[in-house]
């Protein structure tokens, strides 16, 4: 099969589904109805910039609102398309109800460069996007609540939300209507890296179950295991960062747009991502070995390779000479549906995007209750934890007759703040879903692959939607 007769993003993705349909007692009509986007809108708008009209095009896509709102990020690129946002908005729908967060699937995109333009312009884009969003009753609280993507974060978030309380001044919780926003605007300690810790959460909780590390053919944890990481932007960065921080794991790679960098010893991440900020690329960085094609790295051997960049990075051209153990897709799509067939066939386990790229949305959802319910997490427990734990501390220290020492008395008595609760809770997401696709594979005899396991998982919990409430 060449390259140009792969499927669509989008039809990759349904093409995911019925795999995990085809192990399913579901009639061809719920399967149809599951599958379909429910509304898709474009957007084209003029915004005058330094004198000169430009017109912008922009889409939104739900696929499903069996819950709500529905949920999904927003990117700025040139390449975005139709096609591609459909997909990323039925990949939410999957994506929320492998980890139990109840948010329907939406996404939305705007054909822009970000670079190309100056803060005041992409400010005045962003309001004006987010207007015709809103009138057009794609963005809210209660309905349709965006999130960052690529080319977007935590500032244009806080220029939705403020577009949005302007317009609707009396909604008092506009606040959640994005998320991602930064913490001195409604949003949550935890949430900018809360993608690339999921991955890390993700990985963790995969070698816990030795039977599971042995099928891909390493053994014990993930100390000491080499890993190539396509893209440091935020989820790249941070789940490489935390892997090497954390758990001891080798980062040997890091492939950006203008090339590799190579080191077997193990790169240090945050160095390799300081240099990138004061440069604006990876060459000339020293203590590494350069690699000019950095898609030839992707080839290169290692123990877990985490493509945390863009959809179709490997593709039935290249992943017969994919050389590794374990892929933990870390960004959507970056399996082609023709590429995940080969790397089955030849013994690769796949960690499913589905999965492991869902610390960011369940984060969100940890953001939009706070939000909703308009109280930070942990203040109204954190101090009553404290005293408890000096309870149990002098209690300790009365029964025994020995001083606990100030260290471990200061671990006892600290209550938890809200970034420890954000990420307690993501951890929890992440082991839960884990373990429901690693019992539907034992369960089911037909399930035989995380991503077949994640999608059944995900398509039983939407369907009961749709048959035992009749969400037509």
């Amino acid at each position: 099969m060449a390259v140009e007769q792969e499927p669509t993003f989008r039809e990759s993705v349904d093409l995911m589904v019925d795999r995990a349909l085809a192990t399913m007692d579901l009639d061809a009509g719920t399967q149809q109805a599951i599958k379909s986007c429910n509304s898709v809108i474009q957007i084209r708008f003029p915004v005058k910039i330094k004198g000169e009209i430009e017109v912008f095009t922009g889409w939104r896509a739900v696929h499903s609102n069996h819950r709500l709102p529905v949920k999904g990020g927003i990117r700025y690129a040139s390449y975005a398309d139709q096609d591609e946002v459909e997909a990323l908005a039925a990949l939410m729908t999957y994506k929320c109800a492998i980890v139990d967060v109840p948010f329907g699937g939406s996404k939305g995109a705007l054909q822009i460069d970000p670079s190309k333009y100056d803060r005041d312009a992409l400010e005045q884009i962003t309001r004006r996007f987010t207007l015709e969003l809103v009138r057009k009753g794609y963005l809210s609280p209660s309905e349709n609540v965006p999130a960052p993507d690529v080319g977007t974060g935590q500032r244009e978030m806080a220029w939705m939300a403020d577009t949005y309380k302007h317009l609707h001044p009396e909604d008092i919780n506009y606040m959640a209507c994005v998320t991602g926003k930064p913490v001195n605007h409604g949003g949550i300690r935890g949430r900018v890296e809360a993608t690339g810790r999921g991955v890390e959460y993700a990985l963790q909780e995969f070698f816990r179950h030795p039977a599971d590390v042995g099928h891909a053919g390493m053994s014990g944890t993930l100390e000491g295991k080499r890993i190539i990481v396509q893209g440091l932007g935020n989820v790249g960065y941070h789940a490489a960062k935390f892997l090497s921080e954390d758990d001891g794991a080798l980062i040997t790679a890091i492939i950006e747009r203008d090339g590799a960098l190579i080191n077997d010893k193990g790169l240090k991440v945050e160095a390799v991502y300081q240099y990138i900020q004061e440069h604006g690329t990876i060459k000339g960085y020293p203590d590494a070995s350069f690699e000019a094609d950095g898609k030839v790295v992707l080839e290169k051997s290692c123990d877990i390779l985490i493509p945390a960049a863009l959809e179709g990075q490997i593709t039935v051209e290249n992943a017969a000479r994919i050389d590794t153990k374990l892929i933990a897709e870390a960004a959507n799509g970056p399996v082609t549906f023709g590429a995940d067939a080969i790397l089955r066939e030849r013994g690769i386990t796949i960690m499913p995007d589905a999965y492991v790229n869902a610390g960011g949305v369940t984060v969100s959802y940890f953001e939009w209750i706070r939000n909703i319910s308009h109280i930070r997490f942990g203040r109204m427990q954190r101090r009553q934890d404290e005293m408890r734990g000096h309870q149990i501390a002098n209690l300790l220290e009365e029964v025994t007759g020995f001083s606990i020492s100030d260290k471990v008395k200061k671990d006892v008595t600290s209550g938890a703040s809200e970034v420890d609760l954000v990420r307690s809770g993501l951890d929890d997401t992440m082991r839960l879903a884990y373990q429901s696709m690693r019992e539907k594979m034992l369960e089911n005899g037909r399930v035989n692959d995380l991503r077949t396991a994640a999608y059944v998982v995900a398509l039983e919990k939407v369907s009961r939607s749709y048959l035992d409430i009749g969400v037509y």
